[in-house]
């Protein structure tokens, strides 16, 4: 389906809990969120009904999202469950990867086709002070579980963050001489916890580009404009949502874990999808499609959303 701008919206972001084992700095706060109720939160049924109505109406592509989705309970049957959606065409899910070491394998098992891992820092210390209680090596154990597990062409997002890790570029593009992996430097955006840090703290993608002056430019994937060293076995992404406003590209719609639609990261405004069912549920997230806005603001100031990353979905 097309959203009122002309965009085919084939991609859901279902976030099946707000809840995470870490704490990063521009995500949650530090004594993170208050646990609801299992009520209030979308239940194994209505993630695949919500996600099997998304497919109906055009969604190919279906990433599950937190928090930290590995905490949720009946994450498994999740994936079982959307994983027998015939039109679902991928089923991919980002994680912080402290959990892998014993969930990689029931993850791909269960149909899981592609993971994300979410590492800022490949020093012990920085990642302890970002995360607030997390340690490095767990997420590297989760990695190689992953690739045990049969999961391929990895996908490592870095937030980039000025003086806490650019000095780090050079060494996560080493990465990608040795390993099928894509490193995917994404922008900080101006919003939750961060959305007032100072204006140092947010790098623009060339910033890599400078540092590297060696990366090739080669076909971009989605909103990723992408690089490879000479003779490298993997990639470098580039995702810059405030220096290259890649809004008009945009193919995607978000549902919180409490059952709430966003046409964009960066709105107010919510379609609440709990208690809708079959034609009415369909017509609700083709309403959501259509009332997407055709960009965001966040060169102009910081995010409208009320919500922190978490309570989202990254």
């Amino acid at each position: 389906m097309r959203d009122s701008c002309g965009r085919a919206i084939d991609y859901l972001r279902l976030s099946v809990t707000d809840l995470c084992n870490y704490r990063c700095r521009y995500c949650m706060p530090a004594e993170g969120v208050p646990k609801r109720p299992h009520r209030d939160i979308l239940s194994v049924e209505e993630c695949v009904e919500i996600s099997a109505a998304a497919v109906r109406c055009g969604v190919k592509k279906i990433r599950l999202t937190g928090g930290e989705p590995l905490v949720r309970r009946g994450l498994l049957d999740i994936c079982r469950g959307l994983r027998a959606i015939p039109e679902l065409e991928e089923l991919c899910l980002t994680t912080k990867g402290s959990l892998l070491a014993e969930l990689a394998a029931p993850l791909r098992k269960a149909g899981t086709d592609r993971l994300n891992i979410s590492l800022d820092t490949l020093r012990p210390d920085r990642f302890a002070a970002m995360t607030r209680r997390g340690h490095l090596e767990d997420a590297l154990a989760g990695i190689r579980a992953a690739e045990n597990a049969g999961f391929r062409n990895l996908k490592l997002d870095t937030v980039l963050i000025g003086g806490f890790n650019d000095d780090e570029i050079g060494d996560f593009v080493k990465l990608t001489a040795d390993h099928p992996w894509e490193v995917r430097f994404i922008e900080l955006m101006p919003m939750g916890s961060c959305a007032h840090w100072e204006k140092s703290r947010f790098l623009p993608g060339e910033t890599v580009l400078e540092k590297i002056p060696g990366l090739q430019q080669i076909e971009s994937q989605g909103v990723a404009r992408r690089y490879r060293l000479p003779g490298a076995k993997g990639t470098v992404g580039l995702i810059s949502p405030l220096s290259h406003d890649f809004c008009g590209q945009c193919r995607r719609i978000r549902v919180t874990a409490d059952g709430k639609l966003k046409g964009c990261l960066h709105i107010r405004e919510e379609i609440s999808l709990r208690g809708l069912h079959g034609a009415e549920l369909e017509a609700a997230i083709r309403s959501g499609i259509l009332q997407k806005p055709q960009r965001h603001y966040l060169t102009d100031r910081p995010s409208d959303t009320p919500r922190t990353m978490n309570q989202i979905g990254g």
